[in-house]
């Protein structure tokens, strides 16, 4: 890359070759930069902390735990169907038992791990420092925190949701679900609704406006474009889920009538807003595990990604794709069959841009030098069981074949294979991958491969039993059956694969463990991958690249002479300072100034958390809270920082 002609007046040699910087001024720069970026120790620094690499490892080991909660739940259920009539838990219990299960693993654990590992790894990608709203992004993770401990505290006092991870009404209305279970449900959707839309805003300005220079759109890395999708998808979805459980929670405490016929509600109303969010929810899960595939394809091929744009326009297909299908969940309802119709055509057509992937990703596999590494072994395993669970969406979004095994096992093994296998598979893939970056240290590869294995055994023996036994008429949320319903063989084989599964995790948890204490040092970049979390040290500094990459193409490891990657080195090391760009072409536009460390997102969780809570009792909770929360965001945004924060620059390209 050749130098600037007009150098940037606010920022001094904005292409400096790394190589040229001396090893003296080098250090001096990482001393200060640390001094300046570093968090404040103790619990105090715990709870005021904002850097993004903190808040989303606390949103990974938060989610794994709610993963293995999740599990647990699995378990209990897969031990009370191995048999028939058997009484190890009573009805109520599992009513409770799946919908914590399925509210877990959709809402607790699935969205908020994807959002974690972008969070992690976006600003590494593209070259910055922090997220856009440090603050934010903190309350963020704390509202989800609250969400998930109000759920399983009612849980632990037999108060958990009984009505179903998707909440269906009137069921889970006043008339058939008196008590406050159903209430802790739709609040707990409102604390983790929150958190994952401002999650998505974090993305979508960060992504936008914070890339480092010459990181064009057309030069992210396909984790990055996957993030930014699913962040626009979120900011879509989302609102449909909090509008409906808002209203779900006024028909239940002030005597509203949404969904009741008999006042001029709709039941059916449900159903389209809930769908109109779960089903896009399925792709939120989803395509940020077809960034983290890419990604591991890429560096255990060492061959660039066939199809880059077919790549992206494919997800983006997907994702709009993905907004137009919510209705074949609906099929057994009396809707226009016209209407449904049209939904069916949605539900065949948005795997076509699936496999435009997959074949892209078999192209690249063929053109490179593959190493079957326990990553890439993931890899393998999720083209195998995101093909079936593909083949099996397109059965059911045939309306004749639908009414058929509507509501019955059918549709669970489906749902598994295309979760698990589209989502769970790449995410330990990402684990495999990322781990010595996050840590410094390599996890296992003999540990990794009885993970893999375990789990794919696992997995196939645990959930395609459930195809024949949906087939055979077993419906979903029964908690027994009778003997002579000759389901009891193939629910005792189910039930057997789901010891293989809990070997698995316990393997790959020992192995994360075993490896943190103990494990090979990684080094920056131990799988020579293309992109620019890699330049930088393993585990990262606080203060993430020790200058500001200068991107000179698609993968900018690969594309610069090693150790000639051009930085930018004018910014300031005495505060917290990023660079902002434009959203085309990434060109520098101005420097600004994040705001620092501070208390007071902690604080607007626990009193607008509270007022959440308490409005579940009364609703003077919320006059309470609306007063505290509105004290608490006065000093959020009184200003605090220099008052040239916001600096303009050249906007010459680099």
């Amino acid at each position: 890359m050749t130098a600037s002609a007009n150098p940037l007046p606010a920022i001094p040699d904005p292409d400096t070759r790394r190589d040229l910087i001396s090893p003296r001024d080098e250090e001096e720069m990482r001393a200060k930069l640390s001094a300046t970026w570093r968090e404040k120790s103790g619990f105090y620094g715990w709870l005021t902390s904002t850097n993004h690499k903190s808040i989303a490892k606390r949103y990974l080991v938060t989610a794994i735990i709610f993963f293995i909660l999740g599990g647990l739940e699995a378990g209990v259920m897969r031990l009370q169907l191995s048999r028939p009539e058997n009484h190890f838990v009573g009805p109520d219990l599992y009513n409770q038992i799946f919908t914590m299960h399925g509210s877990t693993m959709m809402f607790l654990f699935a969205v908020p791990v994807m959002e974690a590992v972008g969070l992690y790894l976006v600003p590494l990608m593209i070259g910055t420092r922090n997220v856009a709203f440090p603050r934010m992004n903190a309350l963020g993770y704390w509202m989800y925190l609250f969400g998930g401990v109000l759920l399983y505290v009612a849980f632990f006092m037999n108060t958990g949701p009984d009505a179903g991870w998707f909440a269906y009404v009137p069921l889970s209305g006043p008339q058939y679900s008196p008590g406050k279970r159903v209430d802790i449900w739709a609040q707990m959707i409102t604390f983790t609704e929150i958190a994952a839309l401002i999650g998505a805003v974090e993305l979508v300005t960060t992504i936008f406006k914070q890339r480092a220079p010459g990181m064009s759109l057309n030069r992210m890395p396909l984790f990055v474009w996957a993030e930014l999708i699913t962040s626009f998808m979120i900011i879509f979805a989302l609102p449909a889920i909090v509008v409906s459980s808002t209203m779900l929670a006024a028909d239940r405490l002030v005597d509203t009538h949404f969904f009741n016929p008999a006042e001029g509600g709709d039941a059916i109303l449900w159903q389209h807003l809930f769908w109109f969010f779960g089903h896009p929810e399925v792709y939120i899960i989803f395509i940020p595990a077809l960034g983290m595939v890419s990604s591991v394809v890429e560096a255990f091929t060492q061959r660039r990604i066939f199809g880059y744009p077919a790549m992206i326009l494919s997800m983006v297909s997907t994702a709009f794709l993905g907004f137009g299908l919510w209705v074949h969940h609906m099929f057994a309802t009396p809707l226009p069959q016209l209407g449904q119709s049209f939904f069916t055509a949605a539900s065949a057509a948005i795997s076509i841009p699936s496999g435009v992937q997959i074949f892209c990703w078999i192209a690249t596999i063929w053109g490179g030098r593959p190493r079957f590494s326990t990553a890439f072994k993931f890899i393998i395993g999720f083209f195998f069981l995101f093909i079936i669970g593909g083949l099996t969406g397109v059965m059911v979004a045939s309306i004749p074949y639908d009414l058929q095994v509507h509501d019955t096992f059918f549709v669970v093994a489906h749902f598994h294979y295309v979760l698990i296998g589209g989502a769970v598979f790449p995410l330990w893939a990402g684990f495999y991958y990322w781990f010595p970056k996050l840590s410094g240290r390599m996890l296992s590869e003999r540990a990794g491969n009885w993970n893999f294995w375990l789990f794919f055994i696992g997995m196939n023996i645990t959930f395609f039993p459930m195809h024949i036994l949906g087939l055979l008429g077993m419906p979903r949320r029964v908690y027994t059956y009778l003997p002579e319903m000759g389901w009891g063989g193939l629910n005792a084989l189910a039930s057997f694969g789901a010891v293989f599964i809990v070997a698995s995790v316990c393997v790959f948890l020992f192995n994360v463990w075993n490896s943190l204490r103990r494990g090979i040092p990684a080094g920056d970049n131990p799988w020579n991958a293309p992109t620019l979390e890699w330049a930088t040290t393993s585990p990262p500094p606080s203060y993430n690249h020790l200058f500001i990459p200068v991107v000179e193409g698609r993968d900018p490891i690969w594309d610069a002479a090693p150790g000639e990657l051009a930085v930018v080195t004018g910014l300031r090391t005495d505060r917290h300072e990023g660079l902002i760009t434009s959203i085309m072409d990434a060109i520098p536009e101005r420097r600004y100034e994040f705001k620092r460390e501070t208390i007071l997102p902690f604080l607007l969780a626990v009193f607008g958390g509270g007022t959440i809570v308490i409005a579940i009792f009364s609703p003077w909770g919320v006059t309470v809270g609306a007063i505290t929360s509105f004290v608490i965001l006065a000093g959020w945004f009184w200003p605090t920082i220099s008052p040239d924060h916001d600096t303009p620059v050249s906007r010459e390209p680099l």
